[in-house]
């Protein structure tokens, strides 16, 4: 028994062997001689271009900022009800913060001689201690309060303390006037 290779059909229906890949493409033809393609202007654009480089700038802005506005939220209600998020997310969102009325306090402190110490733009904390116990309670009524003035010492008599003039919240103010009423104040310093 004699073992022969298989047949297949050729291309005109000849039993053969199949080609080899790439035999059956058509002969290579020459390509025509083509001129070179010149962009009529183009070197006079460039030049112009670097001329009027205020103009290009300008307009790239432009179409920055139209392009900004049109991905943005159409208005602040609208932002804050968008379905969906905008940018990274944030662990912890931010607050608002309610803006602070600062009001100058003038407080006279206990001891005149710490008031020497002090100059505008110190930072301190305004203690008070009660005057009815002894050795008794202490509490900071006011903490990093801002020096603004200290008056000249007016001839006051002993124990009489000093004034100084503190910037603080309204509602430090309110709690240092309160404080002073019952009890003498001190400060330290930052």
């Amino acid at each position: 028994m004699s073992l022969s290779p298989p047949s297949f059909p050729g291309p005109l229906g000849t039993d053969s062997f199949p080609r080899p890949l790439g035999t059956d493409a058509p002969p290579t033809c020459e390509v025509p001689h083509f001129a070179p393609v010149r962009v009529r202007g183009g070197r006079h654009q460039l030049r112009r271009l670097l001329r009027h480089r205020r103009r290009a700038v300008a307009a790239g802005l432009a179409l920055t900022a139209a392009a900004l506005v049109a991905a943005g939220p159409r208005d602040a209600a609208e932002a804050r009800h968008s379905e969906r998020p905008r940018g990274r997310p944030v662990a912890d969102p931010v607050r608002q913060r309610r803006a602070v009325e600062w009001v100058s306090a003038p407080v006279r402190i206990a001891d005149a001689g710490t008031v020497r110490l002090l100059r505008a733009g110190d930072r301190v904390d305004v203690i008070a201690a009660e005057e009815s116990t002894p050795g008794g309670d202490a509490q900071v009524v006011a903490r990093g309060a801002r020096v603004t003035k200290v008056p000249e010492p007016l001839e006051v008599p002993d124990g009489g303390g000093a004034l100084v003039v503190l910037s603080v919240e309204r509602s430090t103010a309110a709690r240092l006037a309160g404080a002073s009423a019952t009890a003498r104040l001190a400060v330290t310093l930052w």
